[in-house]
This record gives C-alpha cells, structure tokens and sequence, in this order.
C-alpha cells in the first residue's frame, strides 16, 4: 500500500511568476517546512537529470530523501522520482487561472516493510497532506 497524497492552492500571481520562484529548487526550504536542508548531487541545478539529497524532518522522525527530477516542462510541469529510504514519484502541476495560478502537488509514496510499509503510508499520508497544505500556503504568500 502506497500513502497516495493530492493537495492543490491558488496562487495569486501569474504562472510564470510562479514557475519561476518554484524553479529555484535551492529555495524550497524557504516555504517547505519538512525541508531542512538541500545539497545537490550534481552541477546541474534545474531540469530533467538533477538529482539531490533533500535532509527530511517531519516531527522527530528524519530521513535523507535522495531525489532525481525526471519531468520539467516550464512553466507547467516538473516531477521527480524519490529514490531514497521512502520510494515513489511526485510532481508539482501548474496551471493558469486568469490572472492567478492553481498549483497541485501530488505524490505517491512507499515506506520499506521494516518501517511498518503499508501501515506507514496509511498513517503518513494525512500528517504529510497537512504539512504540504501549510507549505502551499507559505508558497502562496510569498507572492
């Protein structure tokens, strides 16, 4: 059983604008609470083929996410596939509204079996959808 999580936020501010800001992956741990730290694994900081280590920290609980961005379709798409302790792909989905941008982040995750695998993920994915909410809201504000 995977922990399946779909949150969306509008943005008040143009998509590029939008794309833009998230495009800087370096700023992430600006707006994502869960995200202590980024170093990158290779030269290349954006774009298809960028792989990093993301230090996680939800509660007490901390983990090492290492990540490869395998999708980026400016100012629309990117996705990455998470290839460290906890297994899966996400991606952030932009879309333009008007004058505004309606984002949505989805992911589908997977914890190792002698970390409780299925019955993680069943109790992961609404603590994870509550921190994600709270991250789309500081992304939101930052405009």
């Amino acid at each position: 059983m995977a922990a399946r999580i779909r949150i969306e936020q509008s943005i008040g501010a143009p998509i590029q604008t939008v794309w833009d800001d998230v495009a800087d992956i370096a700023s992430h741990v600006e707006w994502m609470a869960d995200a202590e730290s980024i170093r990158f694994l290779t030269e290349q900081r954006s774009g298809a083929g960028t792989r990093m280590e993301v230090l996680t920290k939800v509660g007490p609980l901390k983990t090492t996410d290492v990540m490869e961005f395998t999708e980026w379709e400016p100012p629309h798409r990117m996705a990455i596939r998470h290839r460290g302790l906890v297994k899966g792909e996400g991606a952030f989905s932009l879309q333009s509204v008007g004058d505004a941008t309606r984002f949505v982040w989805a992911e589908t995750l997977t914890f190792p079996w002698y970390l409780g695998g299925g019955l993680t993920a069943f109790f992961a994915a609404p603590v994870l959808k509550l921190i994600w909410k709270r991250n789309l809201k500081r992304l939101a504000a930052r405009f």
